[in-house]
């Protein structure tokens, strides 16, 4: 198994802490994993993606160049990556903010009104963690549990205020995929 996963949006929208997160879950559950982030030239507000490697054999490369699974969260990332993801593959996009939809007949296509749930939640930057849920429901390259693990032992400790919102919006990102 190896899997190839591509976040991104705008920096601010925290593409790399849930990125991250997904890399610290697969490492905990003992799989082999790599995790590039990449800035545009402003940390925030500027354009920013990583790439998550997850796999159950040492990784060759980390470079990626069709990933299995994107997770958009605007319009720039969607118009870049829709094209590249692999065929067969998932593409999970923030429709709060992409008012597009895919054409491609080769994807599965998810959209999620991502911001929009996290600003129910409470905080629209939770928005990363309903596409992550989403994408993971769609896609369950690791159970939701395992990335909530991961979250309780890897959130830094000025954050840790945060853990149950970013639970919740995990579970409500889920529930978008799984609710009639």
């Amino acid at each position: 198994m190896k899997v190839e996963c591509l976040f991104s949006g705008f920096g601010g929208q925290g593409v790399m802490f849930a990125g991250q997160l997904l890399a610290y879950a697969a490492m905990d559950a003992g799989l082999d994993v790599t995790w590039i982030p990449s800035y545009g030239p402003e940390m925030r507000g500027g354009t920013a993606h990583c790439l998550v490697v997850i796999a159950d054999h040492p990784i060759g490369s980390p470079v990626v160049m069709h990933p299995q699974v994107a997770i958009v969260f605007n319009g720039p990332s969607f118009d870049k990556y829709e094209p590249l993801v692999a065929a067969g593959g998932l593409l999970v996009v923030n429709s709060s903010l992409v008012p597009r939809s895919s054409t491609r007949a080769n994807l599965t296509h998810v959209r999620v009104d991502a911001t929009q749930i996290a600003s129910q939640l409470g905080d629209t930057h939770l928005a990363n963690m309903v596409l992550l849920g989403a994408a993971l429901t769609a896609r369950p390259l690791l159970p939701l549990p395992a990335i909530e693990r991961a979250l309780d032992a890897h959130l830094p400790e000025r954050h840790r205020h945060l853990l149950a919102p970013n639970k919740q919006a995990l579970a409500a990102g889920a529930e978008v995929l799984t609710s009639p």
